[in-house]
């Protein structure tokens, strides 16, 4: 006959497992299912911004690509394509992956959030370069909607995130690819950094370290199998191996630039006695830096007044907001501006 005193505790014993494993919401087995289907989350919608880069950049989309793009093996890639088809989220056509209506309208919602992500990592705070992607990749999957939204109206409804790919309105709406890469424009000829490709890490840190960003304007000097040579901002020497100057998206200044894209020139072309209206500040201005100008009463709209160069140039003395603040160039040239007359009722 068992001992009564030892089946009671190997029943509480059980009763104590049961209860760990299943208790509504807080067992085991429940925080397990929320691990297991948001791990299926995160990959499904990884697959769809990697079929939808493919559409917007026209090239083809494959179970290889896709299990390149995730990291997963082409078993586990063909099974996710599979769930991504039962979904009515994308289908196969021949060797071809693509995405339905539903799945591009899902692509673009999590795109938008990771570069809103990003841009709100390069502007308000002073998190490193190198790991706006990592965290706009991790944080993209768990922002709400609404939070987007609110994110974005924090920001002024920013157009594009901070290594220039341009930023899904709330629509859905998204401007078109443009540029080529950087190693096929002609020798000789000028053209804008339109976009800086994140990925991989290891030859987007070699481009920050260059210090190239969206914005700035480049020349290619000299171009060869092992290395192409640039002058960028009309000074600055950069010698970039070809694989990672194929990371690097331009456009030539012979074609327009898009729609609501703003102009100007530099503060720097400025000379003493002239005046210039700021018309926008470069996306390569970013964190404390971004808001100490913007502390200074550096907006769109500010009028700024060239007073005088020091003897050496740099800095240089600017009348702005009716106070005299000296600015070096390495911060003028991210300020654009137009030339205007002397604006009345400004005071110098």
């Amino acid at each position: 006959m068992a001992n009564p005193l030892v089946a009671l505790i190997i029943g509480g014993t059980i009763v104590a497992i049961f209860f760990l494993l299943f208790r509504p919401r807080r067992g085991l087995y429940w925080k397990w299912q929320r691990v297991r289907h948001n791990t299926e989350r995160v990959l499904i919608e990884d697959a769809l911004k990697h079929l939808y880069d493919c559409e917007y950049k026209k090239i083809p989309c494959t179970l290889q690509s896709l299990s390149g793009a995730l990291s997963i093996s082409g078993e586990k890639a063909a099974r996710l394509m599979h769930r991504l088809e039962v979904m009515g989220l994308a289908k196969s056509q021949g060797n071809r992956l693509e995405l339905t209506d539903p799945g591009r309208s899902y692509a673009l919602k999590i795109i938008r959030l990771h570069r809103l992500w990003e841009r709100y990592l390069a502007d308000e705070t002073g998190v490193p370069e190198q790991e706006w992607h990592a965290q706009a990749e991790a944080q993209e999957h768990f922002l709400t909607e609404s939070e987007g939204e609110a994110l974005a109206a924090q920001m002024g409804n920013p157009r594009y995130d901070p290594h220039g790919d341009p930023i899904p309105t709330e629509s859905g709406e998204i401007p078109p690819h443009r540029g080529i890469p950087l190693q096929d424009l002609p020798r000789g000829e000028i053209a804008e950094i339109v976009h800086i490709e994140d990925e991989p890490e290891a030859v987007y840190a070699q481009l920050i370290a260059q210090g190239l960003h969206p914005g700035m304007n480049v020349q290619v000097v000299d171009a060869a199998p092992e290395r192409i040579h640039l002058i960028a901002d009309g000074d600055e020497e950069v010698y970039l191996a070809p694989i990672v100057a194929a990371n690097v998206t331009v456009v030539p200044l012979t074609e327009a630039k898009p729609e609501g894209e703003p102009g100007g020139v530099p503060l720097t072309q400025l000379q003493p006695g002239e005046w210039g209206k700021v018309v926008w500040i470069s996306r390569a201005c970013r964190g404390m830096q971004r808001r100490r100008l913007m502390d200074l009463g550096i907006l769109p709209g500010t009028f700024i007044y060239v007073e005088m160069k020091s003897a050496a140039g740099d800095p240089v003395a600017y009348n702005i907001r009716g106070a005299t603040i000296a600015l070096r160039k390495e911060q003028t040239d991210q300020i654009f501006v137009e030339r205007v007359k002397e604006p009345e009722g400004v005071v110098v």
